[in-house]
C-alpha cells in the first residue's frame, strides 16, 4: 500500500468515524509503515487525523514554549514533582501523536517478541492493556525483589535525542524534517515534560533497547525483569540475589559491572538512595503494590481509606493526615483511590483459577444480599451511592438506557436558553455547562451499585432507596435523584412497587394516587422522584422517541431511519443507538426539540417541588 492510499484511507476513516466497524480500518492500517513514508508537514498531520492548519498555528503561531503551565506535585516519597501541563490545543495534538506512536509500537512488539523469545512484555507504563498491576504480577512469590530508579528520568530525554531517535532507529528511519516536527510537538524547554499525554510513550520507545538488554541480563542470572516508567524490577527465586546484578555490602549496595554500564551507555543515571533488595519474609511492594501472594494495596492504605469512608458517611466530612497536620480531606481525591483498591480487586478476580464467573448479579438479588460483594467492594458501593445519590452536588438523572442520556442531553443543548436550571448557555464570558448529572451505566454500576438499563433495575433501585437512604447519618440530600421512564407497558412493575410505598404521592395533587401516567412528577421517598414521559393522544402510551415528530424519525443514515413509532422494524430500520448518535446527537442543531419540552418541564418541576420541601 503507497503512502497516498494509506492517508486516503485514513481520511476516509476519519470521515466515517461514528460508522459501526469503522475502527476496523484503523486496526489493519500499518501506522508504522505509513510514518516511515511521511515526508511533508500536512502528510504528518492526516497521519495524525488533524488538520494541517492546527499543526502549523500551535507548532509555528502559538510556540509550544507559550503553551504550558508549570505546577507542583508531592512525591510520595518526600520531594515535589514538576508537572507542565499543555493547553487543550497542545494537549489534543500531543495524544493523537501519543496514539500514533503506541500503535506503531504495537507493531515493533510484534517483531521484537518473535526476535527476542521473550513472552511478556517489558514496559509497563503507559502501554495499552498494561499497568502497575500487569507489572507487579511478574514479582509474586518471589524470594528477592529488587528496586531500582533511574535519576532524573524524563529530563534525560532532550530535543536532540528525541529527533535523533526518530531518525537512526531502525524501526522508524524517519525523514529528518519529519523527525524534527514530532520533537517540536513533544518537547518542551529542551526536555520531554512531564505532564505531556506523549512523553511517556517516547520514552517507552527510546528505552526499548535497554529493557531487551536488562531482560536478557535477568534471564541468565534467573531474575525476572520489568520496567513501569523510572523504576526498574528485578525479582529472583534464589535464596541469594545475584551478586552480577546487585549485591549488599556493609548496608551499601553495589551495581553489577554490566548493569551498571548497560544504564550509563543507555543516557541514564542510577538514584542509589532508592535502591533496595526486598526479601520474602519482609512485605515486598513492586510501584506501590504488595507482591508476596497477590497484587495489592498496603494494609494502612486500605485502613485510612475505610476510616475516612466512615467519617464522610456519619459527617459529611473527613480528615486527612498531611506533614504539615490535619486538613479537611477532598471528596474526588478519596474517591480516586477507592477507584485505585478497585482496580486492583478487579485485575484480582479476572486472575482467579478457575476464573471467576463473570457474570454480574441482576438487581434482584441485591448489593448487600450477593456474596461476589467483598468487604472493599461494598465500602466503594456504599461511597457511590453517596456520592451520586445522597450527597450529590447537582440534580442526579436516572435513565431507562444510554440512548435516553443522549436525547436528553442533546435537547438541553439545544433549548438550554429556556432551562437555566438544567444548563447554563454559552455566552461570551462563560462556557456552555449541564446543571444536571446523568448517571452513565456500566458493568461497573450493574455489579457494584445493582445499576443498569431497563426498568427492573430502575423498580429495584426504587424498593430499596430508603434502606441505603438510612445508613448514611450524614446532613440530608441537597438535590434530588430523578429517575425518567417511558409512560408504557414497561412501566407496569415500576407501578406495582410504587403501590407499596406510603410516602409516594402524585403531582397535581387532584389526580388520584394511583393514577401515576397522568402525572406531572410523582414524589416517591426521600430525594426520590419519578418522571413518566407525557401520554400521546386519547392517553397513548409513549416512549421517549414517541416526542420526536415524524420528520426526525424518518431522516436517514445509511439508508435506513428510526421510522414512525407504529411501523418501526427493529431488523430493518435504524437501531436506538444508531438513531440517538447519529441523527440526535450528530444532528442535533437541526432537529426539532419541542416535543421533549413538556418532559424537560416535568424534570424542572420536580427540581423545584424538592426545593420546597427539602
Amino acid at each position: 500500500m503507497t503512502l497516498l492510499q494509506i492517508l486516503d484511507s485514513l481520511i476516509a476513516v476519519r470521515k466515517s468515524a461514528r460508522k459501526p466497524h469503522s475502527r476496523i480500518a484503523y486496526k489493519i492500517m500499518d501506522k508504522l509503515k505509513a510514518l516511515k513514508q511521511v515526508t511533508t508537514k500536512s502528510q504528518l498531520a492526516a497521519l495524525l487525523g488533524v488538520k494541517p492548519q492546527l499543526l502549523t498555528h500551535v507548532l509555528y503561531i502559538l510556540q509550544p514554549k507559550t503553551q504550558y503551565k508549570q505546577f507542583t506535585i508531592p512525591k510520595k516519597n518526600g520531594g515535589i514533582r514538576t508537572i507542565f501541563a499543555p493547553s487543550e490545543r497542545l494537549k489534543s495534538l500531543q495524544s493523537s501523536l501519543s496514539n500514533l506512536l503506541l500503535d506503531c509500537i504495537d507493531v515493533i512488539n510484534k517483531i521484537n517478541q518473535k526476535k527476542y523469545t521473550y513472552k511478556h512484555a517489558l514496559s509497563h507504563g503507559f502501554v495499552r492493556e498494561a499497568s502497575i498491576m500487569t507489572n507487579a504480577v511478574m514479582h509474586l512469590n518471589q524470594k528477592n525483589v529488587l528496586n531500582i530508579d533511574l535519576k532524573d528520568f524524563f529530563d534525560s530525554f532532550n530535543f536532540g535525542r528525541v529527533r535523533g531517535f526518530f531518525i537512526k532507529n531502525n524501526h522508524f528511519k524517519l525523514d529528518p524534517n519529519i523527525a524534527t516536527v514530532i520533537a517540536q510537538i513533544a518537547c518542551y524547554d529542551n526536555k520531554l515534560p512531564q505532564g505531556s499525554p506523549c512523553s511517556p510513550v517516547i520514552t517507552n520507545l527510546i528505552t526499548h533497547s535497554l529493557d531487551i538488554k536488562l531482560a536478557s541480563l535477568a534471564r541468565k542470572h534467573s531474575c525476572i525483569y520489568s520496567r513501569y516508567a523510572d523504576d526498574m524490577t528485578f525479582s529472583t527465586r534464589k535464596l541469594v540475589f545475584p551478586p552480577q546484578i546487585m549485591q549488599q555490602k556493609d548496608g551499601k549496595f553495589i551495581t553489577g559491572k554490566k548493569l551498571t554500564n548497560e544504564i550509563k551507555r543507555a543516557g541514564f543515571f542510577i538514584n542509589n538512595e532508592k535502591t533496595r533488595i526486598q526479601f520474602k519474609d519482609s512485605r515486598q511492594d513492586v510501584t506501590g503494590l504488595v507482591v508476596n501472594k497477590k497484587p495489592n494495596v498496603k494494609k494502612e492504605y486500605w485502613r485510612t481509606v475505610k476510616s475516612q469512608c466512615h467519617s464522610l458517611f456519619h459527617t459529611g466530612t473527613f480528615i486527612k493526615k498531611t506533614d504539615e497536620g490535619d486538613v479537611n480531606g477532598n471528596i474526588n481525591e478519596l474517591e480516586g483511590q477507592l477507584n485505585f483498591i478497585d482496580q486492583v480487586d478487579r485485575f484480582n478476580r479476572l486472575r482467579k483459577k478457575p476464573p471467576l464467573n463473570p457474570k454480574y448479579q441482576h438487581a434482584k438479588y441485591g448489593i448487600n444480599k450477593t456474596p461476589l460483594l467483598s468487604g472493599r467492594e461494598k465500602t466503594f458501593s456504599k461511597f457511590l451511592y453517596y456520592r451520586w445519590f445522597y450527597a450529590n452536588t447537582k440534580p442526579t438523572i436516572l435513565c431507562e438506557g444510554k440512548t435516553d442520556n443522549i436525547y436528553l442531553k442533546s435537547a438541553i443543548k439545544v433549548l438550554g436558553e429556556n432551562y437555566p436550571n438544567l444548563a447554563r448557555a454559552e455566552t461570551k464570558d462563560s462556557t456552555y455547562k449541564l446543571l444536571i448529572r446523568f448517571i452513565e451505566y456500566s458493568k461497573r454500576t450493574r455489579f457494584l451499585l445493582g445499576l443498569d438499563g431497563g426498568t427492573s433495575y430502575l423498580t429495584y433501585f426504587i424498593q430499596e432507596f430508603d434502606n441505603h437512604y438510612k445508613f448514611y447519618k450524614a446532613s440530608k440530600p441537597q438535590y434530588p435523584v430523578i429517575i425518567v421512564l417511558d409512560n408504557d407497558s414497561g412501566f407496569s412493575g415500576t407501578r406495582n412497587q410504587l403501590k407499596k410505598i406510603d410516602s409516594v404521592m402524585v403531582h397535581p395533587t387532584t389526580l388520584t394516587k394511583s393514577d401515576y401516567p397522568n402525572a406531572d412528577f410523582i414524589y416517591v421517598i426521600h430525594n426520590l422522584y419519578v418522571v413518566l414521559t407525557p401520554l400521546g393522544s386519547k392517553n397513548k402510551n409513549t416512549d421517549i422517541e414517541y416526542l420526536f415528530d415524524k420528520k426526525t424519525r424518518l431522516t436517514q443514515h445509511n439508508g435506513k431511519c428510526f421510522n414512525t413509532a407504529n411501523k418501526r422494524d427493529d431488523k430493518t430500520d435504524l437501531s436506538k443507538e444508531a438513531f440517538a448518535n447519529h441523527i440526535i446527537k450528530a444532528q442535533k442543531n437541526s432537529i426539532d426539540f419541542n416535543g421533549l419540552k413538556p418532559l424537560l418541564d416535568r424534570i424542572v418541576a420536580a427540581m423545584t417541588h424538592y426545593d420546597s420541601i427539602k
